[in-house]
């Protein structure tokens, strides 16, 4: 039996309490030695009788850390008498800081205990809670190494900090409202409003109506009650776009349908926001005009303290963002490029290291990683190379592999213009510094006029690395599975093998061999990505028929414009082919009258399953054709019976619409179902795989499901990885380690 050793931890072991932990373990079994943080690991060096209970306490971690391994080994050091924790050191990165986490019980009860050190401050945290990616420069994570060093201890906070039976030993974010960051309350023009209460008077301006920027963990939010939401959306031009909420525990069933797995998620340690059916889906439309809603509930101190003085239910908070662009964190910048929109701004002094955008799930499954979730770390052998894969264009990330381990960023934003370009920049440069990261390859995406691609060519070109670029929807495969089988990839646009844009692709194979055996009609794109921002060219471009043309002059387009698409789609002069799942739910949509301009990422194809929904859906017969070798959908099939359904149906007969756009979606899903069912049995694959940003619909995504499992397939959806984009950047990163691997 040993009774003495070191001890080395490896895993996600900094920012999680860990050497407080192993204290209190040492402690409590009699314990002699030293434990100190050695670059992202922690390394121990103990003695006592119970040595083996110690190796097992140690193995078990707090509840925040992620252990990969333990080893013990011999020691000729003198080990002390009494344990001691020591100042870090450097060492290996073999580890990863935890994302932000959500104010912990204990904490909330602090913040409302009269008379407590931490009574009504807004920053109060433990080592079970609070900032930790957000804050952090680099490791190990001290108190130094983060944007908390501008704020030395007070005398109280430093006794906390040393002491072993506080769960604020050595806990790096503690502070109190004697030596901690402080929160003030600006006006539009930049003047402090005088108030003994900044939190309180803000709960005042909130419920008068006014709307506020609110400075966050990860970056600024746009707040103000649910009356002033109309007045939010024309100062910023987002008439349509839904928003998010923070809400009232007590009153979040009052709005919405929580089923135990939302109840779960919204008070995990994430918090992240949750897309929730509506109790009445025409009910508070001012927030949002479809059948959900997305809520989440208070996560900082600042929140509760503000709901403490608020005397309304919820919140509007949504990201203090143009959409696509990066969170906005300082408070110069919000108050330059906000003073138009908000009445006040309620910030405070702490730097935002890495800024970080709020997590959306849905079904328990990951819309966006962001706080909360991200960094995520993901334990998976692709080799002895350093991978970078800087993820695609829209809702992008980047990930880096390095010694068994995949880290993905928090959502990056759409890299379509310089300012996002340029934090996907300061993200990988702040991935690779905590990391240790030394790239040997670069996966981008297949496409090359891709700002992100552009980028990984300048960096290979400055480091001499390796180039790998991935297809777009192999890389959504690669992330939902690594085994051999069927992949399903179903979303809007992505440049494919043969330069037309894909988007509804059947897959076979393992990766990185993944055939394309199955896809939807190639239909054209009048204009390209003008048929994206009005759906009814996308319309005309799937049924080119006269009966749409009568429908579009019925709606207001001129006889020059009906003769422009025309001649367009005739002559295929700026008209690109895609086979996108996105586009054809765009085209639906646009067809029903539902949506005729696109004014955010998936408006039309959102507003499609808010009509369908309670809708009843009837089977179509379904075409099938043969294209360069694969078999596809018919999608103007589905299209000519959807216009021959609404034609026959009653003039404003809104049940009839939403029966329409049920079983649009219905059959199109059981034709894609049915494409990956065929190509199963024909490459006798037992594994169906679905991943792509179409998959968020429910209806599609669970009928797709059905299907596939009603054929004695096996059905796999990762949700580990969003399945839009936020999982590309993983999926290039694990396609590229294989191909690597392949070589050896």
């Amino acid at each position: 039996m040993r009774k003495t050793g070191r001890i080395t931890v490896c895993g996600i072991v900094q920012g999680v309490g860990f050497r407080p932990f192993v204290y209190a373990q040492a402690i409590a079994l009699g314990i002699a030695g030293t434990v100190k943080n050695l670059g992202s690991e922690v390394g121990i060096f103990a003695r006592g009788d119970r040595f083996d209970e110690f190796v097992a306490a140690v193995t078990r971690g707090p509840p925040l850390s992620r252990i990969d391994s333990v080893t013990v080994s011999d020691t000729p050091d003198t080990i002390p008498d009494g344990f001691f924790i020591l100042p870090s050191a450097t060492g290996s990165f073999s580890g990863m800081i935890p994302p932000d986490i959500a104010c912990c019980d204990e904490c909330i009860t602090d913040i409302f205990h009269k008379g407590g050190r931490y009574g009504n401050y807004w920053a109060t945290s433990c080592v079970n809670c609070g900032p930790r990616y957000s804050i952090i420069h680099k490791i190990p994570y001290d108190r130094e190494r983060t944007s908390m060093e501008e704020f030395p201890m007070c005398p109280a906070c430093a006794q906390e900090y040393n002491d072993p039976h506080s769960r604020r030993h050595h806990a790096q974010t503690i502070a109190c409202s004697a030596c901690g960051p402080k929160i003030e309350l600006f006006n539009r023009l930049g003047h402090r409003v005088d108030c003994a209460d900044p939190v309180r008077e803000s709960a005042r301006l909130l419920d008068a109506g006014r709307i506020l920027a609110v400075r966050g963990v990860g970056g600024f939010h746009l707040v103000c009650i649910e009356s002033s939401a109309g007045e939010l959306k024309r100062r910023l031009g987002r008439i349509e776009q839904p928003f998010a909420c923070m809400v009232r525990p007590a009153y979040l069933e009052q709005i919405a349908i929580v089923t135990a797995q939302d109840w779960e998620l919204l008070t995990s340690p994430v918090h992240p926001i949750v897309v929730l059916k509506k109790r009445d889906p025409t009910a508070h439309e001012t927030i949002s005009n479809v059948h959900t809603i997305g809520c989440m509930l208070p996560y900082t101190g600042l929140h509760h303290l503000l709901f403490s003085h608020l005397r309304h239910p919820l919140l509007i908070m949504t990201s203090a963002n143009m959409p696509g662009y990066p969170m906005i964190t300082g408070i110069d910048i919000a108050m330059a490029k906000l003073n138009r929109d908000v009445d006040f701004f309620l910030t405070h002094n702490r730097t935002i290291v890495n800024r970080c955008d709020d997590s959306v799930m849905r079904d328990g499954y990951i819309i966006r990683l962001s706080r909360g979730i991200a960094p995520k770390r993901t334990a998976i052998d692709l080799g002895k190379h350093c991978i970078l894969a800087v993820g695609p264009e829209l809702n992008s990330n980047a990930t880096i592999y390095r010694n068994g381990f995949a880290v993905t960023s928090p959502h990056v934003g759409n890299v379509r213009n310089p300012a996002t370009l340029e934090y996907l920049q300061e993200t990988v440069q702040n991935l690779q510094r905590v990391l240790g990261a030394q790239f040997d390859v670069i996966a981008h995406d297949l496409h090359p006029q891709f700002l992100s691609t552009r980028f990984a060519r300048e960096l290979a070109a400055e480091h001499s690395l390796e180039l790998i670029p991935v297809q777009h929807h192999r890389a959504h495969i690669a992330a939902a599975t690594t085994e051999p089988g069927i992949g399903i990839a179903i979303d809007g646009i992505g440049y494919g093998d043969d330069g037309t844009v894909w988007g509804g692709e059947i897959f076979s194979g393992q990766v990185p061999d993944l055939r394309r055996v199955a896809h939807l009609e190639p239909v054209p794109m009048p204009g390209g990505d003008l048929a994206t921002r009005f759906p009814e060219r996308m319309l005309y471009g799937i049924l080119p028929d006269e009966r749409i043309l009568s429908l579009l002059a019925g709606r207001g387009w001129s006889d020059i414009e009906l003769r422009v698409i025309r001649k367009q789609v005739t002559s295929g002069f700026n008209v690109t082919q895609t086979s996108s799942t996105g586009r054809v739910l765009d085209a639906a949509a646009a067809l029903l009258g539902i949506c005729r301009e696109k004014t955010y990422d998936g408006e039309p194809a959102m507003k499609l399953e808010s009509v369908a929904y309670g809708g009843c859906a009837e089977p179509w017969e379904l075409v099938f054709g043969t294209h360069a070798g694969c078999e596809l959908l018919s999608t103007r099939s589905l299209m000519e019976t959807a216009l021959d359904r609404m034609q026959k149906a009653p003039k404003d007969d809104l049940r009839a619409v939403r029966n329409i756009a049920a079983s649009f979606q219905y059959n199109l899903s059981r034709g894609i179902a049915a494409l990956a069912i065929r190509a199963a049995e024909r490459d006798g694959m037992q594994k169906v795989a679905i991943s792509g940003g179409v998959a968020i619909n429910h209806a599609i995504r669970e009928t797709i499901r059905d299907e596939i499992i009603k054929a004695g397939l096996t059905c796999v959806i990762n949700a580990d990885y969003p399945s839009g984009d936020g999982c590309v950047s993983y999926g290039q990163c694990v396609y590229a380690g294989k191909i690597l691997g392949i070589r050896k």
